[in-house]
């Protein structure tokens, strides 16, 4: 079985377009969305538009639950995402569950009992480094549903971070995170002030085989026209998304 696992899309619509691109020239058995879909400066209705009627295995991401909160008190990318939608797709928004569970794969967007909580990634010098092994487990079973969902879990899924990473836990469980399709830089000051960055504009996914009995990871790149996209930011008052889409990092 194949599987492509896409994450954290911003409303990147240009950097959809070609992974999906990409994607349709490997042989996939299945296409799974980790969420963060819509809120940022740039394309947030017209991305729903094209994925939506794919019906592609999705879950929600931090971004999803807080764009459905109060209008008055959301943030610029949420809000800008918020304003875009129609009722439909924010009706298709709200459906979306926080964790999914496909065969003995596991699909969360933080870690199983968090969406704000790196699961392959600590906060090191304001920058984000790998975690060890037992330190994923933890996170992994760190609520009642984790410990419920991924216990048996061969494959955990998992995005919020944009960096791209496979770890192979000692039971031979693997972690995957396939990077950011659409927002190659942020940075925030949650839970205290850092940066993500991959150093590259190119859209991230990645490529899940089952091969000897265990599942294994191929992090791919893709190009695509991210000076489009940055101009997009920059029209709409975002210069900080600007840079992180042309350099994938943050000015």
């Amino acid at each position: 079985m194949r599987i492509a696992a896409i994450s954290d899309i911003h409303g990147n619509l240009p950097a959809l377009d070609a992974v999906l691109a990409d994607i349709a020239g490997r042989g996939c058995d299945l296409v799974v969305n980790l969420g963060d879909i819509v809120s940022g400066p740039l394309w947030p209705r017209e991305t729903l538009e094209r994925l939506v009627p794919l019906e592609l295995p999705t879950i929600a991401g931090n971004h999803e639950r807080q764009l459905l909160g109060d209008l008055a008190t959301l943030a610029p990318s949420d809000a800008h995402a918020r304003q875009a939608l129609a009722p439909e797709q924010l009706a298709w928004i709200r459906a979306l569950p926080p964790l999914l569970r496909i065969d003995d794969v596991l699909l969360c967007h933080g870690t199983p009992g968090s969406d704000i909580e790196y699961l392959l990634d600590d906060i090191v010098d304001a920058r984000l480094q790998a975690a060890d092994a037992a330190t994923v487990v933890a996170r992994m079973d760190s609520s009642a549903d984790g410990d419920r969902l991924a216990r048996d879990a061969a494959l955990v899924l998992c995005g919020h971070s944009h960096t791209p990473r496979a770890i192979r836990l000692a039971d031979g469980r693997l972690a995957c995170n396939p990077g950011s399709v659409g927002l190659p830089a942020f940075a925030t000051d949650r839970p205290v002030p850092h940066q993500a960055a991959t150093g590259s504009p190119r859209a991230r996914y990645a490529l899940l085989e089952r091969q000897a009995g265990q599942w294994r990871a191929q992090l791919l790149a893709v190009a695509y026209d991210d000076a489009l996209s940055a101009r997009r930011a920059t029209a709409l008052g975002r210069p900080d998304w600007a840079h992180a889409l042309r350099h994938g990092r943050m000015p």
